[in-house]
């Protein structure tokens, strides 16, 4: 393994293999879906490990630094760390020519084509290899349920669909969830389908095997789950209703009834550690509206109207216990296979430090996610169709307070609050990854802000 090194162009890794790839990483990084740090310039790169995870394939952990406002002590912004399988050929076969990265010009690697290995099917299949029988490579790790057998041979597919991280599906039977946002500690996409597993809950689909590192800290890469084969998510139903003109409101109860079993899973796999601090909560909101409205000057007329969501906390019914909750819920994050709807993505937003995302909140939040969701797809429509939403809203709620034993729309403040949250979240990301949708969140931000709710 290689131990950290420069990759700043010229600089000089122990072997120089850091300073060959510091080109072709700086330039095909910000162009990658997964990649948060598009709207910020990369200052430094920086081999964080290096490992040869099987001859031709490198398994690097990268840290990004950008620039950025540096910290009330002088600190510089954070950066971020990124996992990559990167493939070294000297010939790179035509079926390859998307995954290319690029070809190295100096250096021991020089006059190699690099690419993303995930890409790869041979490479994919040695990646499967790797967790069925667990073991170590350097710093890695990987680990299985052994209950659980997998196959050998299950011919890979990588996903192409949008999303944080990058997905393999082998033989419609397993998939294979890579993170590239790497952050130390247990990652909740392991740690919470694992636990509701071990609770009998049905509703996720257990871990079957996973790969972790130990350096420089512990923290987990990546996790192996059964693939429902035939599902269907969330989004595209709810779209294929909009677009049919059939009523999705039994599926919409029938969701929130889904989401309020795997929440009295979880609150019985990891015991409540009392109420939330509710002022801290409005608190917290405050700060990200405020960062939001900075980056997104769209925001900013809005942002009286939306800090007295916020501000209704303060002395407000906390509501239900806080407790371990998906974290980022939305119609993409569920799949129905028959009558069934499955939850899946534990991982919570990306862009939040793990331990928030690891701590107990309100299962509101989840909640006022859904919610938004079902805004989204009726906006996908012209004309816009509130009352398809409202509907869904509507029997989702009802589904929820059925077997939940309390109702959602009687939290009101709390759940404007939440919703409020998810819609600046929603402006901040749409604005940096998905400019022709911000309209969508800024309908929300508007009527929150001026009619509150």
């Amino acid at each position: 393994m290689l131990k950290t090194a420069s990759l700043r162009p010229g600089g000089a890794g122990p072997d120089g293999a850091s300073a060959s790839l510091a080109g072709l990483l700086r330039e095909w990084l910000p162009g990658q879906r997964w990649f948060a740090g598009k709207d910020r310039p990369v200052t430094d790169l920086d081999i964080v490990s290096m490992t040869e995870l099987f001859p031709g394939c490198l398994h690097v952990l990268l840290h990004a630094a950008h620039t950025g406002v540096p910290g009330p002590d002088g600190t510089p912004p954070p950066g971020d760390c990124y996992q990559l399988l990167l493939g070294v050929r000297e010939h790179l076969s035509p079926r390859l020519g998307r995954a290319l990265i690029g070809r190295v010009q100096h250096g021991p690697l020089a006059g190699l084509a690099v690419y993303d290995a995930l890409r790869d099917p041979r490479a994919a299949q040695l990646l499967l290899e790797r967790l069925r029988h667990p073991g170590t490579a350097g710093p890695l790790r990987f680990e299985a349920d052994v209950k659980v057998p997998v196959p050998a041979g299950l011919l890979p597919r990588l996903l192409d669909a949008e999303q944080s991280n990058s997905s393999l599906v082998y033989g419609d039977r397993f998939i294979l969830k890579v993170f590239r946002r790497i952050q130390p500690g247990v990652n909740p996409d392991l740690e919470l389908p694992g636990a509701l597993a071990a609770r009998g809950c049905t509703r996720v689909p257990a871990p079957v095997a996973w790969f972790r590192t130990t350096e420089p800290q512990a923290a987990t890469l990546g996790v192996l789950q059964p693939y429902l084969p035939g599902a269907s998510d969330g989004w595209a139903l709810a779209l294929r209703a909009l677009a049919s003109g059939d009523d999705f409101t039994p599926q919409a109860r029938q969701l929130g009834e889904a989401t309020a079993d795997v929440h009295l899973a979880l609150a019985a796999a990891f015991p409540s550690r009392g109420d939330a601090d509710i002022r801290r909560t409005g608190e917290a909101m405050t700060e990200r509206l405020e960062a939001a409205a900075h980056c997104v000057p769209a925001l900013q007329p809005f942002v009286p109207g939306l800090r007295t969501a916020f501000a209704a906390l303060d002395g407000c019914d906390s509501g239900p216990a806080a407790q371990r909750v998906h974290g980022d819920l939305h119609l993409g994050q569920v799949l129905r296979s028959g009558r069934e709807w499955f939850v899946i993505d534990f991982e919570g937003e990306p862009s939040r430090p793990l331990a928030e995302r690891r701590s107990a909140q309100s299962p509101v939040r989840d909640i006022a996610g859904m919610l938004r969701s079902f805004d989204y797809a009726a906006r996908q429509r012209r004309p816009w169709r509130p009352e398809w939403a409202r509907r869904c809203r509507e029997a989702y709620c009802a589904g929820y307070a059925a077997r939940a034993g309390w109702d959602p729309r009687r939290k009101h403040a709390l759940l404007r609050a939440y919703e409020t949250d998810r819609a600046v979240y929603e402006v901040l990301y749409e604005a940096r990854h998905r400019p022709d949708w911000l309209s969508v969140p800024m309908a929300a931000i508007e009527r929150l802000a001026v009619r509150g709710g």
